[in-house]
């Protein structure tokens, strides 16, 4: 396991970050407890959730994720943790979070803080990112950018003096971002520069082989303002492993969740699933040991998020460490790439 800073801040975390949106909902606390106790003993120091959590979200499990980890965290030396979680971004879909009314000012942030600091059973926490815009974004593989949808949105200077006094407090470490865009990484930065405010240390986005939208402008600016990219869904919601590829397996998040994964219900997916799949089984690597190990292998990414629903999958996923691509792999990669670019933005 390689360990790297995160961006501008001392937070030395490592290559693997454990995802946890499945906790509460597809997983009991004893299951959490054993994919925390089993990413540990390999080297993980890294951990993401998010108030929300687990997903899909819903009123009756809001919040089940912070606990689990809460439970388990209790029982750890603190400062051997990297904690990173979210605060919900403005959303009428998730009314049952302070009441629908939960864009990115100082009561809804505040009360978000110190709910999570409860569910996590912690003075502080490392990482604090926005879980995306208060402003409208296109988001999760959504059309275009249309001017028509954009609204009332928390000034970004507003939102930066609320968490400069979370830190000041001593609540959260460092501020991260999540589903950003170039712009909004930039606006950060810049304010955060010129009035003497926390800058952000880190994005989580989305990046995998079938969503490389990263590379063509985020990759710059992150570059250039020295923000670490934590990549969500490396296996393209699992897609990546192959096993989708002759249906939809029983007890799948897919079979589980009707209309869930929408972003990845793509033209040329599947060809381009099936591509990968193949190159895989050419060297003889686990399809989806060759995706992550593809994400972690780009200069750009600091931490790549995994996730599991058992242990046979998270050992899976942590033997991607053992994976490197060498340069006959990636080529044929870039080759499905160049024939079916992006299919899941």
């Amino acid at each position: 396991m390689e360990y790297k800073k995160l961006g501008d801040s001392d937070l030395l975390v490592s290559e693997i970050c454990l995802g946890t949106m499945t906790y509460g909902q597809q997983n009991t606390v004893d299951e959490a407890a054993q994919q925390l106790d089993l990413a540990f003993a390999k080297g993980v120091n890294f951990i993401d959730t998010a108030e929300m959590y687990p997903v899909p979200g819903q009123p009756e499990t809001q919040g089940k994720t912070e606990e689990y980890i809460g439970k388990w965290l209790v029982k750890q030396r603190r400062d051997r943790v990297i904690v990173a979680t979210k605060v919900a971004g403005r959303s009428s879909r998730l009314k049952w979070i302070r009441e629908g009314k939960n864009q990115i000012d100082r009561p809804n942030v505040e009360q978000a803080v110190n709910d999570s600091l409860k569910r996590l059973q912690t003075d502080y926490i490392d990482l604090y990112q926005i879980h995306w815009p208060d402003r409208y974004v296109p988001l999760f593989g959504a059309p275009d950018y249309d001017i028509s949808q954009e609204g009332k949105t928390v000034p970004i200077l507003e939102q930066l003096e609320v968490f400069a006094d979370l830190i000041k407090a001593g609540k959260i470490r460092y501020l991260g971002l999540s589903n950003e865009t170039p712009w909004g990484v930039c606006e950060f930065c810049i304010l955060a520069e010129k009035h003497g405010l926390p800058k952000v240390v880190s994005i989580q986005n989305a990046f995998s082989l079938t969503n490389r939208t990263f590379h063509i402008n985020l990759a710059e600016t992150c570059r250039f303002k020295n923000v670490g990219l934590m990549a969500y869904s490396p296996l393209g919601f699992g897609l990546l492993t192959g096993k989708y590829l002759h249906g939809i397996p029983e007890n799948s998040r897919l079979a589980l969740f009707a209309g869930f994964g929408q972003r990845y219900e793509k033209t040329n997916l599947n060809d381009a699933v099936k591509a990968y799949v193949e190159i895989a089984k050419k060297y003889n690597l686990s399809p989806a040991q060759m995706a992550l190990a593809y994400v972690r292998s780009r200069w750009f990414v600091t931490s790549t998020i995994i996730g599991a629903t058992t242990i046979k999958q998270l050992e899976e996923n942590l033997g991607s460490l053992d994976v490197t691509l060498h340069e006959d792999i990636l080529a044929e990669i870039n080759a499905v790439h160049a024939k079916y670019p992006n299919p899941t933005p």
